[in-house]
Protein backbone atom coordinates (compact mmCIF):
# COMPACT_ATOMS: atom_id res chain seq x y z
CA UNK A 1 0.00 0.00 0.00
CA UNK A 2 0.85 3.78 -0.95
CA UNK A 3 0.16 7.19 0.95
CA UNK A 4 -1.06 9.60 -1.68
CA UNK A 5 -1.48 13.33 -0.18
CA UNK A 6 -4.54 15.41 -1.19
CA UNK A 7 -2.75 18.14 0.79
CA UNK A 8 0.72 18.96 2.60
CA UNK A 9 1.41 17.11 5.25
CA UNK A 10 2.86 20.24 7.35
CA UNK A 11 0.36 23.24 6.39
CA UNK A 12 -2.75 21.63 4.87
CA UNK A 13 -2.16 23.61 1.86
CA UNK A 14 -3.66 22.35 -1.40
CA UNK A 15 -1.48 24.36 -3.97
CA UNK A 16 0.72 20.86 -4.66
CA UNK A 17 2.25 19.67 -7.36
CA UNK A 18 4.77 17.33 -8.43
CA UNK A 19 8.31 18.61 -8.82
CA UNK A 20 11.32 15.88 -8.52
CA UNK A 21 11.09 11.88 -9.57
CA UNK A 22 14.38 10.78 -7.05
CA UNK A 23 15.41 7.38 -6.92
CA UNK A 24 16.45 4.86 -3.65
CA UNK A 25 20.10 5.03 -4.92
CA UNK A 26 20.65 3.16 -1.24
CA UNK A 27 18.29 -0.50 -1.52
CA UNK A 28 15.91 -0.65 -4.12
CA UNK A 29 16.92 1.61 -7.19
CA UNK A 30 13.24 2.39 -7.76
CA UNK A 31 11.88 5.89 -8.50
CA UNK A 32 9.72 7.84 -6.46
CA UNK A 33 8.01 11.24 -7.38
CA UNK A 34 8.82 14.69 -5.08
CA UNK A 35 5.82 17.34 -4.56
CA UNK A 36 6.25 20.72 -3.76
CA UNK A 37 3.97 22.78 -1.85
CA UNK A 38 3.52 26.21 -2.68
CA UNK A 39 2.34 27.92 0.29
CA UNK A 40 5.05 26.49 3.21
CA UNK A 41 7.89 24.54 1.03
CA UNK A 42 7.84 21.38 2.04
CA UNK A 43 8.42 18.66 -0.69
CA UNK A 44 7.25 15.34 0.24
CA UNK A 45 7.41 11.73 -1.16
CA UNK A 46 4.62 11.21 -2.69
CA UNK A 47 2.76 7.88 -3.22
CA UNK A 48 5.57 6.13 -0.39
CA UNK A 49 4.97 3.24 1.14
CA UNK A 50 3.00 2.80 4.56
CA UNK A 51 4.00 2.59 7.47
CA UNK A 52 3.85 -1.63 6.88
CA UNK A 53 4.96 -1.69 3.43
CA UNK A 54 8.04 0.94 3.77
CA UNK A 55 9.54 -1.70 6.47
CA UNK A 56 11.67 -3.48 3.97
CA UNK A 57 13.23 -0.27 2.43
CA UNK A 58 15.32 -0.24 5.73
CA UNK A 59 16.46 -3.53 5.90
CA UNK A 60 20.15 -2.83 4.56
CA UNK A 61 23.34 -3.69 6.03
CA UNK A 62 24.72 -0.31 5.19
CA UNK A 63 21.72 1.66 6.94
CA UNK A 64 24.26 2.83 9.71
CA UNK A 65 21.70 4.09 12.03
CA UNK A 66 20.56 1.28 12.75
CA UNK A 67 23.13 -1.37 12.23
CA UNK A 68 25.73 0.71 13.05
CA UNK A 69 27.93 -0.85 10.40
CA UNK A 70 31.36 0.60 9.82
CA UNK A 71 31.77 -0.86 6.72
CA UNK A 72 33.36 1.44 4.20
CA UNK A 73 34.77 4.82 4.76
CA UNK A 74 31.81 6.96 4.77
CA UNK A 75 30.62 4.62 7.62
CA UNK A 76 33.86 4.44 8.97
CA UNK A 77 34.32 8.55 9.29
CA UNK A 78 30.47 8.86 10.37
CA UNK A 79 30.99 6.53 13.30
CA UNK A 80 34.41 8.95 14.26
CA UNK A 81 32.69 12.14 13.73
CA UNK A 82 29.67 10.64 15.83
CA UNK A 83 32.24 10.80 19.48
CA UNK A 84 32.56 14.15 19.05
CA UNK A 85 28.75 15.40 17.87
CA UNK A 86 27.40 13.18 20.57
CA UNK A 87 29.22 14.99 23.36
CA UNK A 88 28.26 18.33 21.49
CA UNK A 89 24.46 17.33 21.69
CA UNK A 90 24.86 16.30 24.86
CA UNK A 91 26.02 20.04 26.26
CA UNK A 92 23.17 21.81 23.62
CA UNK A 93 20.38 20.16 25.88
CA UNK A 94 22.25 20.12 29.18
CA UNK A 95 23.15 23.83 28.59
CA UNK A 96 19.85 24.99 27.87
CA UNK A 97 17.63 22.96 30.85
CA UNK A 98 17.84 23.60 34.46
CA UNK A 99 15.41 21.34 35.87
CA UNK A 100 16.63 19.21 38.84
CA UNK A 101 14.76 15.59 37.59
CA UNK A 102 16.33 16.22 33.98
CA UNK A 103 14.17 14.01 31.85
CA UNK A 104 14.57 13.39 28.07
CA UNK A 105 13.10 11.69 25.61
CA UNK A 106 14.74 10.51 22.53
CA UNK A 107 12.38 9.34 19.79
CA UNK A 108 13.51 7.46 17.35
CA UNK A 109 16.19 6.87 19.32
CA UNK A 110 18.42 3.92 16.20
CA UNK A 111 20.77 2.18 18.13
CA UNK A 112 20.72 4.70 21.71
CA UNK A 113 23.67 6.12 21.50
CA UNK A 114 22.68 9.69 22.03
CA UNK A 115 20.92 8.26 25.10
CA UNK A 116 23.82 6.36 26.74
CA UNK A 117 25.78 9.96 26.57
CA UNK A 118 22.49 11.37 28.21
CA UNK A 119 22.00 8.42 30.74
CA UNK A 120 25.56 8.99 31.44
CA UNK A 121 25.58 12.52 32.51
CA UNK A 122 22.66 11.85 34.48
CA UNK A 123 19.43 12.33 32.88
CA UNK A 124 16.52 9.87 33.21
CA UNK A 125 15.96 8.74 29.72
CA UNK A 126 13.22 7.56 27.66
CA UNK A 127 13.79 5.78 24.11
CA UNK A 128 11.08 5.14 21.63
CA UNK A 129 12.34 3.12 17.92
CA UNK A 130 10.23 1.75 14.90
CA UNK A 131 12.50 -0.89 14.07
CA UNK A 132 13.50 -4.10 15.87
CA UNK A 133 16.56 -4.45 14.84
CA UNK A 134 17.95 -0.99 15.99
CA UNK A 135 16.06 -1.66 19.75
CA UNK A 136 17.98 -5.06 19.60
CA UNK A 137 21.08 -3.14 18.77
CA UNK A 138 19.98 -0.29 21.69
CA UNK A 139 19.88 -2.75 24.23
CA UNK A 140 22.99 -5.38 23.58
CA UNK A 141 25.03 -1.97 22.71
CA UNK A 142 24.30 0.61 24.89
CA UNK A 143 21.96 -1.40 27.21
CA UNK A 144 18.83 0.87 26.16
CA UNK A 145 15.78 -0.47 26.52
CA UNK A 146 13.90 1.08 24.12
CA UNK A 147 9.97 0.72 23.31
CA UNK A 148 7.53 1.11 19.99
CA UNK A 149 6.99 4.81 18.96
CA UNK A 150 2.87 3.24 19.70
CA UNK A 151 4.42 3.39 23.54
CA UNK A 152 4.08 7.56 23.02
CA UNK A 153 0.11 7.54 23.09
CA UNK A 154 0.32 5.63 26.95
CA UNK A 155 2.96 8.21 28.25
CA UNK A 156 1.70 10.97 30.65
CA UNK A 157 1.39 14.43 30.07
CA UNK A 158 4.38 17.06 30.46
CA UNK A 159 6.22 14.06 31.85
CA UNK A 160 9.68 15.32 29.72
CA UNK A 161 12.04 18.75 30.26
CA UNK A 162 13.56 17.89 26.37
CA UNK A 163 12.51 15.92 23.01
CA UNK A 164 14.80 15.34 20.78
CA UNK A 165 14.60 13.87 17.13
CA UNK A 166 17.71 13.54 15.37
CA UNK A 167 16.75 13.11 11.84
CA UNK A 168 13.96 11.27 12.50
CA UNK A 169 11.10 13.83 12.19
CA UNK A 170 11.58 13.12 8.24
CA UNK A 171 10.51 9.49 8.79
CA UNK A 172 7.31 9.86 10.67
CA UNK A 173 4.30 8.48 9.21
CA UNK A 174 1.59 9.87 11.34
CA UNK A 175 3.54 12.89 11.17
CA UNK A 176 0.15 15.32 13.11
CA UNK A 177 -0.60 13.41 15.29
CA UNK A 178 2.47 12.41 16.51
CA UNK A 179 3.55 16.11 16.99
CA UNK A 180 0.32 15.88 19.26
CA UNK A 181 1.09 13.81 21.44
CA UNK A 182 5.10 14.83 21.54
CA UNK A 183 3.81 17.80 22.29
CA UNK A 184 1.41 17.01 24.79
CA UNK A 185 4.38 15.03 26.65
CA UNK A 186 6.51 18.19 26.68
CA UNK A 187 6.69 20.30 29.93
CA UNK A 188 5.67 23.78 29.91
CA UNK A 189 8.76 26.27 28.86
CA UNK A 190 10.17 22.03 27.80
CA UNK A 191 12.13 22.06 24.64
CA UNK A 192 12.24 19.85 21.65
CA UNK A 193 15.26 19.54 19.19
CA UNK A 194 14.58 18.39 15.92
CA UNK A 195 17.34 17.67 13.30
CA UNK A 196 16.58 17.46 9.60
CA UNK A 197 17.67 17.72 6.25
CA UNK A 198 17.16 21.02 4.12
CA UNK A 199 16.50 21.28 1.01
CA UNK A 200 17.47 25.37 0.49
CA UNK A 201 21.08 23.69 1.11
CA UNK A 202 24.05 25.00 -1.36
CA UNK A 203 24.74 20.88 -1.34
CA UNK A 204 21.07 20.12 -2.13
CA UNK A 205 21.13 22.66 -4.79
CA UNK A 206 24.55 21.01 -6.33
CA UNK A 207 23.35 17.42 -6.15
CA UNK A 208 19.93 17.64 -7.56
CA UNK A 209 18.52 14.57 -7.61
CA UNK A 210 21.85 12.77 -6.32
CA UNK A 211 21.44 14.64 -3.17
CA UNK A 212 21.58 12.03 -1.03
CA UNK A 213 19.63 13.57 2.04
CA UNK A 214 16.35 12.94 -0.55
CA UNK A 215 17.18 9.44 0.89
CA UNK A 216 13.29 8.02 -0.83
CA UNK A 217 11.58 6.23 0.51
CA UNK A 218 12.54 6.74 4.13
CA UNK A 219 12.45 10.12 4.01
CA UNK A 220 8.71 11.08 3.59
CA UNK A 221 8.86 14.59 3.71
CA UNK A 222 11.98 17.18 3.19
CA UNK A 223 11.86 20.12 5.14
CA UNK A 224 12.89 23.86 4.79
CA UNK A 225 13.00 26.16 7.32
CA UNK A 226 9.59 27.63 6.34
CA UNK A 227 7.74 24.58 6.37
CA UNK A 228 8.93 23.55 10.24
CA UNK A 229 7.77 26.94 11.01
CA UNK A 230 4.61 26.01 9.37
CA UNK A 231 4.21 22.61 11.19
CA UNK A 232 5.30 24.04 14.60
CA UNK A 233 3.08 26.83 14.11
CA UNK A 234 0.05 24.48 13.68
CA UNK A 235 0.98 22.44 16.92
CA UNK A 236 1.36 26.04 19.28
CA UNK A 237 4.91 25.77 19.20
CA UNK A 238 7.41 28.36 18.70
CA UNK A 239 11.09 27.89 16.65
CA UNK A 240 13.00 29.78 18.61
CA UNK A 241 16.44 29.28 17.10
CA UNK A 242 17.95 27.26 14.52
CA UNK A 243 21.68 25.73 14.95
CA UNK A 244 24.04 24.59 12.18
CA UNK A 245 25.04 20.77 11.73
CA UNK A 246 27.99 21.40 9.80
CA UNK A 247 29.63 17.84 9.74
CA UNK A 248 26.40 16.73 7.64
CA UNK A 249 27.18 19.09 4.57
CA UNK A 250 30.58 16.37 4.03
CA UNK A 251 29.07 13.47 5.18
CA UNK A 252 25.90 13.81 2.51
CA UNK A 253 28.44 15.24 0.01
CA UNK A 254 30.80 11.99 0.57
CA UNK A 255 27.39 10.24 -0.28
CA UNK A 256 26.34 12.23 -3.17
CA UNK A 257 29.75 11.18 -4.51
CA UNK A 258 28.93 7.54 -4.34
CA UNK A 259 25.88 7.75 -5.61
CA UNK A 260 27.53 9.77 -8.53
CA UNK A 261 29.49 7.03 -9.24
CA UNK A 262 32.16 9.02 -8.59
CA UNK A 263 34.33 6.99 -6.65
CA UNK A 264 37.60 7.77 -5.10
CA UNK A 265 38.12 10.83 -7.46
CA UNK A 266 34.69 12.03 -5.95
CA UNK A 267 36.07 12.38 -2.71
CA UNK A 268 38.02 16.13 -3.05
CA UNK A 269 34.78 17.13 -4.97
CA UNK A 270 32.68 15.94 -1.92
CA UNK A 271 35.09 17.89 0.58
CA UNK A 272 34.83 20.96 -1.59
CA UNK A 273 31.16 20.69 -2.22
CA UNK A 274 31.31 20.48 1.95
CA UNK A 275 33.50 23.53 2.83
CA UNK A 276 31.20 25.35 -0.34
CA UNK A 277 27.98 24.37 2.03
CA UNK A 278 29.24 25.42 5.41
CA UNK A 279 30.82 28.79 3.80
CA UNK A 280 27.79 30.08 2.09
CA UNK A 281 25.98 29.36 5.59
CA UNK A 282 27.89 30.83 7.91
CA UNK A 283 25.79 34.17 7.82
CA UNK A 284 22.87 32.32 7.62
CA UNK A 285 22.23 28.88 9.52
CA UNK A 286 19.27 28.56 7.36
CA UNK A 287 20.83 27.16 4.89
CA UNK A 288 22.87 25.03 6.27
CA UNK A 289 22.88 21.19 4.41
CA UNK A 290 21.05 20.14 8.12
CA UNK A 291 19.41 22.25 10.52
CA UNK A 292 18.47 21.80 14.09
CA UNK A 293 15.48 23.76 15.26
CA UNK A 294 15.17 24.35 18.79
CA UNK A 295 11.35 24.52 19.25
CA UNK A 296 9.88 25.81 22.54
CA UNK A 297 6.36 25.25 24.66
CA UNK A 298 5.19 28.17 25.86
Amino acid sequence: MTVHHAACPACAGTDIRENLRIRDYSVSGEVFPVWHCMKCQLKFTQDAPDSYSIIKYYQSEDYVSHTETRKGLVNRLYHAVRIHTLQQKRKLVSGQVHSSNQAILDYGCGTGAFLKVMKDAGWAATALEPDPLARQNASRLHHIQAESPDHLRSLPDASFDVITLWHVLEHVHDLQETLDHLSRVLKTNGMMYIAVPNHKSSDALHYGGSWAAWDVPRHLYHFSPDSIRALMERKGLTVSHTLPMWFDAFYVSLLSEKYRKSGILGYPGAFLQGMVSNLTALSNTERCSSVIYVVKKI
